[in-house]
């Protein structure tokens, strides 16, 4: 209620304020709507779409991603208001996102998209994000929230990421090549070549990272990580001077890891003693994965107001997270978080754990959690639109998806013992046992957009419907053959629609007030019956400008009827993926953003800041308890666990046409693995942090230039998560230096 009022004040202050400025309509204002047209393969194209959008959203452009180079996500996107996350392994390989309150674990309430289409590895049917694109490859991200996001799914709560590969030059000569080394072994080389002529245009890029890590096994071996990209971009493109201007590109995609990274975390004692330990019984995990997209885009004008894009694609991932899950001394097996949680009360497989002490045969379990995930569909939108009467401004945009994903487990477990810390396998484990099934999902995905606009007043009314079937075939623990004798079976189906509209009212050059409301909606899981997460979400903003101050200000509200969770390991579950209804809850929360120029727009020297701001409250109206106790014992009033209540970022830059300086400060408050009633509880909790990144570019020549980066420049111990066993440091200090080359 409070909440609403609040909604209501806002509003009645913003038409006073406006009201009290002279009406200046923007001359403009419809012509401008052009520029939102759909593009292919965007959703915002630019920061004057966002700017004008009826609802929340931020173009993070390629000056910003360059300015520091980030190859971790996380860092690339803490300066946007409303996003959530938290760290798991310090270089932003497995990210936690969260978008206004959703769920954090494995990003797997939000919409994430690569060039227009889904990439997530099977986002229906097993959506924790496994691979996340690499930011370097990337040109741009765009983050929607709010109402409009109608157009995109299947999750709607929260919003949608869409990442922007490196694109193909529009004309001439495209070269790019740079390089840097720095602290614990680490390297980058990232290069790109690509042209146009008349007809044809093309692009290659290759990107290769890594880095030894910053954790430290006492054997001394790598706790880093081996990354290769590859992609290749072709287009073909009609005459300048064609009736029906057309184009067909092809992508192809590769991305190969090697990570040696673990779930084993290490205890409270020895975290404050030494964060950046890691256990013996640890050292054979690794992440072995490939991703391969191959993709095809057509766009067709057939009229100055007619327009369709189709998109063709097939994701294959494949990944073997070979990692410890489980110690047994003297015939009692105990799970990593068991013993993590309470080392005194298990001292024997603490010590297995640490490889102070030999065990005996099969006394570390570690599991292959082998699976291939397939995402393949085709989806196409068309756009028409016109100006009435008046100067009223109309556009339709139609859009559908035949979308199938699916996962497949093969899993199993093999056993070690563990003598003068060095781990000995004893023995491999039938194929199939720990993990024989396929989970799948068929969906088919239809819109309806329609934006109006007249003089300073636009609304986009829109639905959305989601017809989804979802499958689990289980061939059984000893039937690695996979024919019919073990097989069980489950299904479930469900259809969605998905209504929501959104406004946005442009009083002068400098206020504009924008607004909405939509249905939230997240797919269940295959389990029979199984019914979907749904929301019911507002929004209400205002975007301001004045001399050299510009920034929005937004206030959201989440009404979940049944917030779903999920059995993730990355949270400390099963990994069973099975979802579990959390009951009702409300999210709510403020988002600022704030960008000031220190010095006049001619000056020699740019000192342009930015602040952004973030106030989420997400919390339970219901009592229950957690399945494995994943969230714990739930009451109403309690905080949901993985989403700080208050996070900020100061961004300030010294811009000259010989240098540039950035330093970046974000702070993240507290928060809670397991639901917690406010401040008052510190079980389980991640304490809050302040964080200091600071880059430097030097123009050596036009197309030269020296980098350096600073990564927590502070040299921070911070704590970035206890899940899902034990506690996790995040990024110590790091110095990187390169050079950049740019024609």
């Amino acid at each position: 209620m409070q909440f609403r009022i609040l909604f209501i004040s806002f509003l009645l202050l913003t038409w006073c304020e406006a009201t009290a400025q002279e009406n200046e309509i923007l001359n403009d204002s419809v012509r401008k709507l052009d520029e939102v047209i759909i593009k292919a393969n965007t959703i915002l194209g630019n920061k004057f779409v966002a700017k004008n959008r009826t609802g929340a959203s931020y173009f993070l452009s390629s000056e910003e991603l360059k300015s520091f180079g980030y190859i971790d996500i996380n860092r690339a996107l803490k300066a946007v208001p409303g996003v959530n996350f938290y760290e798991e392994d310090g270089f932003g390989l497995r990210p936690n996102i969260s978008l206004r309150g959703t769920s954090p674990q494995r990003s797997s309430k939000i919409t994430l998209m690569e060039d227009g289409v889904l990439i997530a590895p099977a986002p229906y049917s097993s959506p924790a994000a496994y691979y996340f694109p690499s930011v370097l490859r990337m040109e741009a991200i765009e983050i929607l929230k709010g109402s409009s996001q109608v157009q995109y799914g299947p999750f709607t709560t929260g919003g949608v990421i869409n990442m922007l590969s490196s694109s193909a030059p529009e004309e001439g000569l495209k070269a790019k090549f740079q390089t840097s080394y720095g602290s614990f072994n680490s390297s980058q080389i990232h290069s790109i070549v690509g042209q146009s002529t008349q007809n044809l245009s093309y692009l290659f890029e290759y990107l290769s990272m890594n880095s030894d890590g910053f954790k430290k096994l006492n054997s001394g071996e790598n706790t880093g990580f081996d990354i290769t990209d590859l992609m290749a971009k072709v287009r073909l493109k009609s005459a300048d001077d064609s009736k029906t201007p057309q184009f067909l590109e092809f992508k192809y995609h590769v991305f190969d890891e090697l990570s040696n990274e673990t779930y084993l975390g290490i205890s409270e004692r020895d975290f404050n003693t030494n964060p950046f330990d890691r256990y013996a019984a640890s050292q054979e995990d690794n992440m072995d994965a490939r991703q391969v997209q191959l993709m095809l885009t057509h766009s067709i004008s057939l009229s100055e107001q007619f327009k369709i894009v189709t998109n063709v694609y097939d994701n294959t991932f494949s990944r073997n997270w070979y990692k410890l899950s489980g110690v047994v001394v003297d015939d009692s097996k105990k799970g990593l978080e068991s013993v993590l949680a309470a080392p005194s009360s298990y001292p024997n497989h603490f010590a297995v754990l640490k490889g102070l002490a030999d065990s005996d045969d099969d006394a570390l379990f570690v599991k292959a959690n082998n699976r291939v995930y397939t995402s393949r569909g085709v989806q196409t939108k068309l756009d028409y639109h016109w100006y009435g009467k008046s100067g009223i401004f109309h556009d339709l945009e139609i859009g559908a998806r035949f979308h199938y994903d699916e996962e497949d487990r093969f899993q199993w477990e093999d056993g070690y013992r563990i003598q003068n810390a060095d781990m000995l396998l004893t023995s491999e484990g039938a194929k199939g046992a720990k993990g024989n099934r396929i989970s799948s999902a068929a969906a088919l995905a239809t819109y309806a957009l329609y934006k109006f606009k007249y003089n300073g007043l636009s609304l986009t009314p829109g639905i959305r419907m989601e017809s989804i079937k979802l499958e689990r075939k289980d061939f059984g623990k000893s039937n690695p053959s996979r024919n019919s004798s073990d097989l069980s079976s489950r299904e479930n189906q469900i259809t969605a629609f998905i209504p929501g509209i959104g406004f946005n009212y442009t009083f002068s050059n400098q206020l504009s007030v924008f607004g909405g409301l939509h249905k939230g909606f997240s797919p269940p899981g295959n389990a029979p019956g199984e019914q979907a997460e749904e929301s019911v979400n507002y929004e209400l903003g205002s975007r301001f400008s004045k001399g050299r101050l510009s920034g929005e200000f937004i206030g959201f509200f989440n009404d979940y009827s049944n917030l779903l969770g999920s059995d993730l390991a990355a949270s400390g579950g099963t990994g069973s993926l099975d979802q579990f209804n959390a009951g009702s809850v409300h999210v709510s929360g403020l988002e600022l953003l704030l960008n000031y120029n220190l010095a006049a727009e001619n000056a020699a020297i740019q000192l342009p800041i930015t602040f952004a701001y973030t106030l989420t409250n997400a919390i339970f109206q219901s009592n229950f308890g957690s399945n494995e106790d994943i969230w714990g014992v739930v009451s109403t009033g309690d905080r949901v666990p993985y989403i700080p209540q208050n996070q900020w970022t100061l961004t300030a830059r010294l811009e000259h046409k010989k240098y540039e300086l950035n330093l970046s400060s974000r702070f993240n408050a507290a928060f809670n693995t397991q639901a917690a009633n406010g401040n008052e509880s510190t079980v389980e909790q991640v304490p809050s942090n302040f964080i200091l990144d600071l880059s430097a570019k030097y123009h050596l020549s036009k197309h030269l230039r020296l980098t350096a980066q600073i990564v927590n420049l502070l040299d921070e111990v911070y704590l970035v998560s206890r899940v899902p066993a034990g506690f996790r440091p995040g990024h110590p200090l790091g110095i990187y230096t390169g050079l950049q080359f740019y024609l």
